[in-house]
């Protein structure tokens, strides 16, 4: 499922027609070619040569920075630009293409300047760009930060600007309302299975010449390209969701270029996860972040009057979804909808109250507000577009990285188990993620992460109850990379840590960045503030 940096009229739709939302699964001088890690991903040392290659050549060119072109809605003073990479690292004078960059300058000193602080915020598939904005925005999180770095994002290969892929036609693609992904026969099973394979192919027939080279480390290999554009001889980073196993690879293959990363919301990088474990391992941890989100919505009865228990609250999910499937809301609004709009609940605390809130209208006889927050908007061709592309961007990078099962016995049989204890997302995910199935280039075999020469102290931040990127991940992570630390936000489940208001956390992020230095332990900290309606 991808990680859900999610807008209302930015949802994704899963690939073989189920709404799924947008996120998860949601930093030379010149650059140091003679020291350039060998690739232990497959042993590949053309790649490692290439990059080297690319990033040599990127260092001597650098980054032609301008006012961001209106339509990018990124306001002065984030300035825009360019980086070229190649298509394939085994052949670094080949194809290339253009990803886009921008950046703000850090707000301190010269003196106080600590270089570039490169973010990525997940999907695969999301958008980088909007990372300056959190300096333009005066986000009191980041100020301590902002002083000593700039902040650059960008758009990953396949991603929005920076040579965009696409599976589907966006209009079609976003249509509604799309089939309960919940199957009631094998005639429903056999229809979501085409779809799945039609996906594929379109995957193929729009985008094939670039399918086979949207891979996780080759997104490494251009963050390694985009450091020396920037004229950094050192990489620092900031990656969330997927973004966390973008930095374990890059810090698994460039292990001597990393000076500072911190890692929030992991996925857990083992092979034997990447990446078909890793969804079923999402169905069950929604089930109970979903669950915690109910007991929430029922200690706040006198305001959303959905029951003071979560079997009620559970009773009004059933009821409306029930009510959908017989009869979609508003002539648009399915199951499918439904999961993709509620999905967010369990996601992000942020969520909880807009999510609760349309609920209770619901139920209150207010069926409107629902259609507004789940249906999609068919005159909104630019979020269409990008959430077409985000899906076709998620399904290339997790088919392409890694073998999936092919067959369909194991599919159902894994999905069909998994249901009958945590029905809420078991589904809808399989669909989403079932193109891989018939994927229809060579998919690869996932890096080993693991600590190599020069690897400083990696700081690991996750929420217990994550549900997208679940507490274990973090725990493997950390026992892979030496020397790394783990801050640990207990009884708390949002997605994305270090975006939220807990001093606890916010104080080791700002120490690490500033400074370098890690605690002498693993923290735990107390959980961030519970929303209050």
């Amino acid at each position: 499922m991808r990680d859900s940096r999610r807008k209302k009229r930015t949802t994704a739709l899963g690939s073989a027609g189920v709404l799924v939302t947008a996120t998860l699964i949601a930093g030379a001088v010149a650059a140091p070619a003679a020291n350039a890690t060998a690739d232990p991903h497959h042993g590949k040392d053309r790649q490692a040569r290439g990059v080297a290659v690319a990033a040599a050549r990127a260092a001597e060119t650098g980054i032609d920075w301008q006012d961001c072109p209106a339509d990018w809605n990124l306001a002065k003073p984030i300035q825009c630009g360019w980086v070229s990479v190649p298509l394939d690292y085994a052949k670094p004078y080949g194809k290339q293409i253009k990803l886009a960059v921008d950046r703000i300058g850090n707000t301190g000193t010269a003196d106080e300047r600590q270089g570039a602080l490169l973010y990525n915020p997940g999907g695969p598939g999301g958008s980088g760009l909007r990372f300056p904005a959190r300096v333009t925005g005066k986000n009191p999180v980041w100020a301590d930060t902002a002083k000593a770095y700039d902040f650059v994002g960008f758009d990953p290969r396949g991603v929005g600007k920076s040579a965009p892929i696409s599976c589907a036609d966006p209009q079609e693609f976003v249509k509604a309302p799309k089939t309960d992904p919940v199957p009631r026969s094998e005639a429903d099973k056999l229809a979501q299975r085409g779809l799945a394979r039609e996906y594929a192919e379109g995957c193929y027939e729009r985008s094939g010449e670039m399918l086979p080279h949207m891979t996780t480390p080759n997104t490494a290999r251009d963050l390694d390209v985009i450091r020396a554009a920037l004229g950094e001889k050192k990489l620092n980073f900031l990656g969330v969701s997927y973004g966390t196993y973008l930095g374990a690879v890059y810090a698994t293959l460039f292990p001597g270029h990393v000076r500072r990363m911190v890692v929030d919301s992991v996925v857990n990088p083992s092979r034997e996860k990447i990446w078909y474990q890793a969804n079923l391992d999402q169905d069950v941890a929604f089930e109970g972040r979903w669950k915690d989100w109910q007991d929430w919505v029922a200690g706040n009865d006198a305001t959303f009057h959905l029951g003071t228990t979560r079997d009620a609250v559970q009773a009004q999910w059933l009821k409306l979804r029930a009510t959908a499937a017989k009869d979609p809301i508003g002539g648009v609004v399915g199951p499918a909808e439904l999961i993709g709009f509620f999905q967010s609940a369990p996601y992000y605390d942020s969520a909880w109250i807009p999510v609760a809130t349309v609920f209770s209208q619901y139920v209150a006889g207010d069926t409107q507000a629902l259609v507004d927050a789940a249906a999609p908007d068919l005159s909104d061709t630019a979020g269409n577009a990008a959430a077409e592309n985000g899906n076709a961007v998620y399904t290339a990078v997790e088919c392409t990285d890694a073998k999936w099962p092919t067959s369909w016995r194991k599919w159902d049989r894994d999905n069909t188990r998994l249901h009958r204890d945590h029905p809420f997302m078991t589904w809808a995910n399989a669909w989403m993620n079932l193109p891989c199935a018939t994927w229809p280039v060579k998919q690869q075999t996932p890096v080993d992460v693991k600590s190599g020469k020069g690897l400083p102290p990696v700081l690991i931040v996750q929420a217990e109850r994550d549900a997208a990127t679940p507490y274990g991940g973090a725990v493997e992570l950390h026992q892979r990379l030496r020397g790394s630390r783990l801050v640990t936000e207990r009884d708390a489940g949002s997605h994305g840590v270090t975006g939220l208001v807990n001093p606890c956390v916010n104080d080791r992020v700002d120490t690490y960045l500033l400074t370098g230095e890690v605690d002498r332990s693993d923290v735990t900290c107390a959980p961030h503030a519970t929303p209050k309606p």
